[in-house]
C-alpha cells in the first residue's frame, strides 16, 4: 500500500494484484506496465518496506498476493483508497474466490473508502451477483473513447453504492454517452512520450453533460510528455468534485 498517492483523486493504493493484459485501446501506453518495467529494471524488491507488491510475474503477468489482504487492518486512520493500481481485480485469471476475498476485507473495514475500476465489465456483470457492496466500495469503468461506451450499462447492473466513469485516457469523443445512474465521472489526458492527444470539445461535451444531470465532474489532466505538462486547469477553473464521502474518511 502506498500513501500519498500522486493519483489526484485518491489518497492511497492497495494491489491485492498485479499484472494484467491489453483489452483495448486505452491499454495501448499503460503506465502500469511502464512502471512495472522500470522497477524491475532498476532491480526493485518485489515487495517495498509496507509490504506491498509493486511488481508482477514475468513480463507484466497476472500475480495474486494473498497476503496483502491483511493491511487495510493495519491501516490506523481512515483513508480513500484505489485498489489495483497495478492490475484489474476482474481480470480472468483472478480466481472468484480471491475477489470474494478482497471485498470481504473490504466491508469488514468501513472506515476506508475503497475505489475500483476495470475494463472488464462483462465479468464484473457476471460477478456482481455474488459480490456484497458494502457503502464504502465505489466501482468504476474505464471509458476512453465511444466502443467502451458499453461498460457504463454492465457498471448500472452493479450493486454497488457509488458507480463511476474513468474517462482516462480519453482518446476519442465519447458520442451518445448517458450519465443516468452514474455517481461521478473522471476525465483526463494521456501522458508519456506517445501520447495521444486529448481534444477540448470532447472534455467539454462529458462536462456538460455531467453538469446538465447534476453529476460529480474532475478534471484531472490535459497530458503530454509529462503529467503535469498540459496542467489541469478547464474553462479557466480546477475541477476537482467528488461524491460525498463517509463521515470521517477523507
Amino acid at each position: 500500500m502506498a500513501d500519498r498517492s500522486a493519483i489526484e483523486w485518491t489518497e492511497a493504493t492497495w494491489n491485492p494484484s498485479t499484472g494484467c493484459d491489453r483489452v483495448s485501446a486505452g491499454c495501448d501506453n499503460c503506465y502500469a506496465l511502464a512502471l512495472a518495467k522500470r522497477l524491475k529494471a532498476m532491480g526493485t524488491a518485489k515487495y517495498q518496506n509496507d509490504g506491498d507488491p509493486r511488481t508482477s510475474g514475468p513480463g507484466f503477468g497476472l500475480t495474486v498476493h494473498p497476503d496483502t489482504l491483511t493491511l487495510p487492518y493495519r491501516w490506523r486512520t481512515p483513508r480513500v483508497v484505489f485498489v489495483n493500481s497495478m492490475s484489474d481485480l476482474f481480470h480472468a485469471r483472478v480466481p472468484r474466490t480471491f475477489i470474494r476475498d478482497v471485498f470481504a476485507v473490504m466491508a469488514d473495514t468501513p472506515q476506508h473508502t475503497y475505489q475500483l475500476l476495470t475494463k472488464r465489465s462483462r465479468r464484473l456483470r457476471l460477478l456482481s451477483q455474488e459480490l456484497s457492496w458494502p457503502a464504502n466500495v465505489w466501482m468504476g469503468v474505464s471509458v476512453e473513447d465511444s466502443t467502451a461506451l458499453h461498460r457504463i450499462a454492465d457498471l448500472r447492473a452493479t450493486g454497488a453504492a457509488v458507480k463511476f466513469l474513468s474517462c482516462e485516457p480519453l482518446i476519442g469523443p465519447l458520442d451518445g454517452l448517458d450519465v443516468t445512474g452514474v455517481d461521478w465521472v473522471i476525465v483526463g489526458g494521456e501522458s508519456g512520450p506517445r501520447h495521444r492527444p486529448m481534444r477540448l470539445e470532447w472534455v467539454l461535451d462529458i462536462r456538460d453533460r455531467c453538469t446538465a444531470a447534476g453529476v460529480p465532474f474532475f478534471f484531472k489532466q490535459w497530458g503530454g510528455r509529462t503529467p503535469k505538462t498540459g496542467g489541469r486547469e478547464l474553462d479557466g477553473r480546477l475541477w476537482e468534485q467528488m461524491p460525498q464521502l463517509p463521515t470521517g474518511v477523507g
